[in-house]
């Protein structure tokens, strides 16, 4: 029997059939050059991502810089994604910050008509594992939507911090991002039945494998947001058991990828941004504190996309 009223169940359940049959979408956000936000390139960016039929989309998230946003910003893009998704597909918008500031965004994203909130680490300070449940509590009281704890960085949960989590009745799942498999182990045995987990490394294709040893196949993929055909080619193979396509993705594409977006701070998200303009995707460039990349980067960019797209090809003619 549920633990979840029948609303929450029903997002519940759409989150977990779409994390069976697709990536989780974190789409960029689209902003002019002079740092404006660009709404009408973020819907058609957007658009021809959701024809891809990912299993959710998480705007303003992560990878779209939600820390950049403001809050009209950020109810405009959450507003344009739910709008374009159409109830095809779950929609998840990132909240975070202090827990007063993560219900403000949470009540833009309710309002917005957002399914459910990913809540984003917290910022700067360590916190005890009281603080960090309580701060999901408070967040919890001030809105109705269902709730996945993302930790990462100063987030890291417990055994009997998940346990007390998963005890308020609107978190639903855990985004891990720290991959210590034998942690995330002992956190899947404590969680109740139906408590959603995901695998949200960083190029999470990297370690989907490894995940799913510990009962969490399903992963977000920042490759989507650029090249989600080769996102596709991935998960298809993975869930196939070819390990002959996931072994030459990996090789050829996903770790040159991960040692270029290792050479600079804030890369996980300014160089998918700079391989989605390289592909003509219309979301221009990343806000400070981040930077694009400088040429050499890009021509080192280019090389890999071209062997990523190049695979896919060779294996969709073999298929």
């Amino acid at each position: 029997m549920t633990r979840f009223s029948a609303e929450v169940e029903g997002v519940v359940q759409r989150l977990r059939d779409g994390m069976a049959d697709g990536v989780l979408s974190f789409p960029l956000t689209s902003f002019r050059e002079d740092g404006a936000l660009d709404l009408e390139s973020y819907r058609a960016y957007l658009t021809a991502q959701l024809a891809t039929a990912p299993g959710a989309v998480f705007p303003a998230c992560g990878t779209g810089e939600f820390s950049a946003l403001d809050e009209d910003e950020y109810r405009a893009v959450v507003e344009a994604t739910v709008e374009i998704a159409g109830g095809r597909l779950p929609v998840v918008a990132g909240i975070g910050y202090g827990w007063a500031q993560a219900v403000r965004f949470a009540r833009i994203a309710e309002e917005a008509g957002a399914d459910a909130a990913l809540v984003l680490p917290h910022y700067l300070v360590e916190a005890p594992q009281d603080g960090l449940v309580e701060q999901l509590r408070r967040v919890a009281a001030g809105t109705r939507l269902p709730l996945i704890a993302y930790q990462r960085g100063p987030v890291a949960f417990t055994p009997e911090g998940l346990r007390r989590i998963a005890e308020i009745s609107t978190v639903v799942g855990l985004k891990d991002g720290h991959s210590d498999l034998d942690r995330l182990q002992r956190l899947t045995l404590v969680a109740p039945d139906g408590f959603l987990f995901f695998n949200g490394a960083a190029t999470a294709e990297i370690q989907a494998r490894a995940y799913a040893t510990v009962g969490v196949p399903a992963y977000s993929s920042a490759v989507h947001a650029f090249a989600p055909e080769i996102a596709d080619a991935f998960f298809a193979a993975l869930h196939k058991g070819d390990e002959a396509t996931v072994t030459k993705l990996l090789r050829d594409f996903y770790v040159p990828l991960v040692e270029l977006r290792d050479r600079v701070p804030g890369y996980a998200v300014s160089l998918v941004k700079a391989a989605a303009r390289l592909r003509g995707l219309p979301v221009g460039p990343v806000r400070a504190p981040l930077t694009d990349p400088g040429p050499a980067d890009l021509a080192d960019l280019e090389k890999v996309l071209d062997a990523g797209l190049n695979l896919v090809g060779a294996v969709r003619r073999l298929g």
